[in-house]
């Protein structure tokens, strides 16, 4: 799946979270277009006709586009009568008949990725729950477009290819790549995105051996970083965990797969296919 198609899928669940949270009966939004100053609303909830669909927002222009521009939230009561915004959407908004309109930007290391639009079928007030809770879900869109962009980063840098450093340089790329991916796992609250991360740690391993020792993840996680040279306190600070606790895990380890030293539990487990 492509880094767009990705986000048009978090888009796209953003927008049922946002009406939940915001009370709002309408909901839309999509990403800027790579190489380009605009947005493309791909995703819609809670409309009625499909006129906002594909539609592209120039940077500065409309709401949604002033809110790119700024790299901030923006909001108005009567869209269509509204003086702080340009008017060159004013027909596919009058044909879905909404009036009051927010639109919250998706910004990932400093740069907008997207834009989340909530909207009522009346000319109102939104008020500030309305838009902080709009935000709360653009957050939450951000974060998971980060860690999949670090996800991303790691699997490419993961790739071997053989260069000038030789082999053995390209595998201890592997093992960091294959250790810190299986550290950003923790931080996923989503369920099935945390699995897809992990389902992706396992193509840098070696099929399992059938009847083979089985690890505890966190002790995965700790041989994985043991494996690229991290010492104990680096394991520590690296999953966020203490020192004491770490020794533990690498303890069990050894114990399960039968070395008495750090480099034999370490070749063991590559041999189990557990680590790459």
């Amino acid at each position: 799946m492509t880094a767009d198609a990705v986000g048009a899928v978090e888009i796209g669940g953003a927008l049922a979270r946002l009406r939940r949270a915001t009370g709002l009966p309408v909901a839309f939004g999509g990403l800027v277009e790579s190489g380009r100053p605009q947005i493309r609303i791909s995703e819609l909830s809670g409309t009625t006709t499909a006129a906002l669909r594909s539609l592209a927002v120039t940077s500065g222009s409309g709401l949604g586009g002033k809110a790119v521009a700024l790299a901030r939230p923006c909001a108005v009561t009567d869209y269509s009568s509204s003086r702080q915004i340009s008017h060159e959407y004013d027909v596919p908004v009058a044909a879905e008949g909404i009036h009051a309109v927010l639109a919250v930007p998706v910004v990932v290391r400093r740069r907008v990725r997207g834009v989340l639009y909530g909207a009522l079928r009346s000319a109102r007030p939104l008020g500030d729950r309305a838009l902080g809770a709009a935000v709360a879900v653009a957050r939450d869109v951000e974060q998971t477009l980060v860690v999949r962009d670090e996800a991303r980063e790691l699997l490419a840098a993961a790739r071997p290819e053989r260069t000038c450093t030789g082999e053995n340089a390209v595998w201890e790329q592997v093992r960091e790549a294959h250790a810190a991916l299986r550290a950003l796992a923790p931080r996923i609250a989503d369920p099935e995105l945390r699995a897809e991360l992990l389902a992706a740690c396992g193509l840098l391993t070696a099929p399992p051996r059938a009847g083979g020792v089985a690890l505890a993840p966190r002790e995965v996680d700790v041989l994985s970083w043991v494996a690229a040279g991290a010492t104990n306190a680096a394991v520590a600070e690296r999953l966020g965990i203490g020192p004491e606790t770490v020794k533990g895990y690498l303890r069990s380890a050894m114990r399960k797969l039968g070395a008495h030293t750090r480099g034999e539990a370490v070749t063991a487990a590559r041999r189990a296919g557990l680590l790459p």
